[in-house]
């Protein structure tokens, strides 16, 4: 079993596991808190909603299958208040069901039944992009986008942009990369830092992350896609 170190920036994040198998719970918990995180516990989708409304986590494992309401609609209704990074389980492993998490809001994915350190790795995964490990960066603009990478808050003509974590991560990427082209696998590789995934992943983020930076996400002025090659993002059209 995988423990954090002492001086790890990402000991103590707390988590919100949902889940209501108990054997499954178990393993999980144990796994997560032997690596260093503080772990609540809830068993369906009401509780985890009124958990993150009380005090929000700094990241939810959930499960896809739930009493009352499932994973996909508790992650639906998560994004209507919260940006906080979202970890579903699932059993299903079907493109289809995998892209509707996606749609749903999660930033990442794990099939059951799953390794107990896949999902210590992949959660360290997601929070490493939350903590700032080195020295600030400094804020920047870029036509009418302004990033703040430590504050991890970026806005667009002024207005702040309500962005999930792997939807900022991207962005910011994006915004220190203008008008490169960059394909799937890459941005897996350099968002996500798999070596290896669904490239669909990229899909359904990229068709989110247009429905919030553009006006018109049908005509895209920001995030193009390159067909063949991938996507660049441009700023000259607009001031």
């Amino acid at each position: 079993m995988t423990h954090a170190p002492a001086s790890s920036p990402l000991r103590d994040r707390r988590l919100l596991l949902v889940e209501d198998d108990p054997t499954v719970a178990e393993v999980a918990r144990n796994y997560l808190r032997a690596a260093g995180f503080l772990v609540d516990e809830v068993t369906d989708g009401f509780q985890a909603l009124d958990a993150v409304a009380e005090g929000v986590p700094d990241l939810v494992v959930l499960d896809r299958k739930l009493p009352g309401i499932d994973g996909t609609e508790v992650c639906r209704r998560l994004r209507t208040f919260s940006d906080v990074p979202i970890l579903m389980l699932t059993a299903l492993s079907a493109t289809e069901d995998r892209i509707d998490g996606f749609e749903s809001g999660a930033d990442d994915y794990l099939t059951k039944p799953f390794s107990p350190r896949e999902l210590v790795l992949r959660v360290g995964s997601i929070l490493k992009r939350t903590v700032d490990e080195a020295a600030p960066e400094v804020p920047f603009r870029l036509g009418p986008f302004r990033l703040d990478v430590s504050a991890r808050k970026v806005s667009r003509n002024g207005v702040p942009l309500e962005l999930s974590a792997r939807e900022f991560d991207l962005l910011a990427f994006f915004l220190k990369h203008p008008h490169q082209v960059f394909d799937r696998e890459a941005l897996l590789k350099s968002v996500w830092g798999w070596e290896i995934g669904d490239l669909s992943t990229i899909t359904v983020t990229v068709r989110r992350l247009r429905a919030k930076i553009e006006d018109d996400p049908s005509q895209a002025k920001h995030l193009a896609t390159v067909w063949g090659a991938g996507y660049r993002f441009d700023v000259e059209k607009e001031s």
